[in-house]
Parts: C-alpha cells; structure tokens; sequence
C-alpha cells in the first residue's frame, strides 16, 4: 500500500471543512428557474478533481488559528470562480476532455457552459460578500479580472514563436497562479493575519500556482491521460507555446525552427509531429530545464511559509509545494 501524499494528507486534515464547503456549493449552485445550470456544473464539481484551490484557503485560514465560518464561504468563492473559468477554458479551446471526462460543452454546447460560467462567477460574488470584508472581495474581485486578462493574452502569445519566457510566465501568472495566490490570501485576511503573514501567504500561492501550471505543461508532453485528466499532447494540438516548447525554440536550429512555426504557428500538424516535437524537447533538454525551474518557483513558495507559525498545516503546505512538482519526477 503507498504511503500518503502530502495532497492526501492535507485533504485528510481539512476533510470535515470540505464536507461543508462541498455542501454549500451543492445549496448555491442550485436554480429554481434553470435546471440546466445545476446539471452543468454538477457535471464539473462532481468529477472531482483536486479542490486545491479551496484547501488554500481553508488550510491558510486554519494554520493561523481561525474559529469562524467565512473560510467555508471563501473556499466555495474559489471552488465557484475555478469552476466558471474552466467551462469557459473549455470553449476558448474547443477542448473533449476535463479530468478525465467529456467537457461540458460537448455534452451541452458552448451557449450553455458560457452562460452557466456567467452564473457561477456572480454566484462567487454573492458568497464573497457575505464575509463583510471589503478587502477580501478586492482581492477576489482583482484576482477575477487578472484571470482573464491573462486568458487574452494567452489568445495572442500562444501560438508566437516570439513568444519569451517572461510573456509566458505573465500568462500563467493570470491563468493559473493569481487564483492560487488570492486563494491562499484570503484565508489570511480572514483570520486576522499579520500583514507580513498575509503577504507570506499570497507570495506561497502565487509560486505554488506557477510550479503547478509548468508541471502540467511538462506533463501534457510526458504523463497520461490518467494523470492529467486529458489526452495528451492537447496543449500541441491547440497549438500553445508553453514553457518546453519556448525553451526548445530558443535553441532550435533552423530546421527545427521551420518544424515549429509549421505545427504552432500554421497549425499544419501531420501524422508523427507529435513525437517529433517530444524528440526535439528530449534533444534540447527542455523539459529538465522546465522542471528546473519549477522545482524553483516550489522552492520559492516553501521558502515564504516561513512567516507563518510552525504548526502541522504550515508543514503540509511546505510538503504540497515538494509534491506539485514530483508528478513529474
């Protein structure tokens, strides 16, 4: 039997705060007037998936000291705006697959999980006012609109052979990470937290947020479908420059260079391209280097706990950050 992960092992620990969260998003994602939306987004919550988003918060709440409620509401704001971002995710890349199921969009169509994205994120909004924290809904509301200004950009960087690394940590810092961060924040705030805890707590998620977003990168290049809850090699065939892909352009010699902007840029993509492009990773050492780097940004957010008292939870979140990258180990 294998050990637990540090996932398993934070969940077990929070497992009674999720039950309630889980609850509460079942009570509010109800409609009396459009069953449609229940159904849409029972199909997505009820698929799993990690809920690391919301563990955030309860977990940053709870390592310093909270006794309330609203770390239950704010866990469902999180779980609520994740949610809504991947139905629209879904349509902006015509995407089939989401962990490990068809998408919504393909089960309904676009109009739906549009629309049912539209509702879940006001359904975010109403439950983040209900904490009565002005400085919680800035946070949520900026991370919001963070998120997609991040998804525009990726509209226009990701298919750019120009494309830097800088651009492409500005895109995930969006996409991935500004969601991590203020999940992560908003726990703080609402315990009472010291502005240098707070701060500690919002730096941890946002590098959590960007090591996550390398691996899955890595892992759509290297895992299984089973892992990563989609096929691999979609983020190829969508045609999106990520991390191993910038780090093998940039050493590509002119044949090579020729190859990506037919596959990324033309999205001519032909029969074997695939493993030539994991080839060409493999030559240029791009995914070592990529995964360097997220062992970095793991190390970074390890490294910002140490704001926060030594209790167990600290030390699981110190633990999560190790185990985000060793999906890929």
């Amino acid at each position: 039997m294998n050990d637990p992960t540090p996932l398993d092992r934070l969940s077990a620990e929070l497992d009674a705060e999720m039950t309630r969260v889980n609850a509460l998003i079942r009570e509010r994602m109800a409609s009396r007037h459009a069953p449609r939306i229940p159904e849409v987004t029972a199909h997505l919550v009820e698929a799993g998936g990690k809920r690391l988003r919301p563990m955030l918060t309860l977990a940053a709440a709870k390592a310093l000291g909270y006794q309330g409620e609203d770390h239950i509401r704010l866990a469902a704001t999180v779980e609520f705006l994740h949610t809504a971002t991947l139905l629209h995710d879904d349509v902006v890349d015509e995407s089939s697959k989401r962990r490990g199921r068809p998408t919504a969009n393909l089960l309904w169509d676009n109009k739906s999980s549009v629309l049912v994205g539209d509702y879940l994120f006001a359904r975010s909004f109403q439950l983040m006012t209900e904490t009565g924290s002005l400085r919680v809904l800035d946070i949520l509301a900026d991370a919001s609109a963070v998120i997609a200004e991040g998804e525009v950009l990726q509209l226009t960087a990701a298919q750019d052979l120009s494309t830097s690394e800088a651009t492409y940590l500005q895109v995930v810092r969006g996409k991935t990470a500004a969601l991590f961060a203020a999940a992560a924040e908003v726990g703080g705030v609402i315990a009472g937290g010291s502005e240098a805890q707070v701060d500690a707590l919002r730096t941890y998620g946002d590098a959590l947020g960007i090591a996550f977003q390398i691996v899955d990168d890595l892992l759509d290049y290297g895992g299984s479908a089973a892992v990563i809850g989609k096929e691999v090699g979609d983020d190829f065939r969508e045609r999106k420059l990520t991390l191993p892909v910038i780090k093998a352009v940039a050493r590509a010699s002119d044949e090579e260079r020729a190859f990506w902007s037919r596959v990324i840029e033309a999205g001519d993509q032909r029969g074997g391209d695939l493993q030539h492009a994991i080839a060409l990773l493999a030559r240029h050492g791009a995914m070592e280097a990529a995964r360097a780097d997220a062992l970095d940004w793991a190390g970074q957010a390890r490294d910002a706990l140490g704001a926060l008292p030594d209790t167990p939870l600290r030390r699981m979140l110190a633990d999560l950050s190790g185990f985000v990258v060793e999906r890929i180990a």
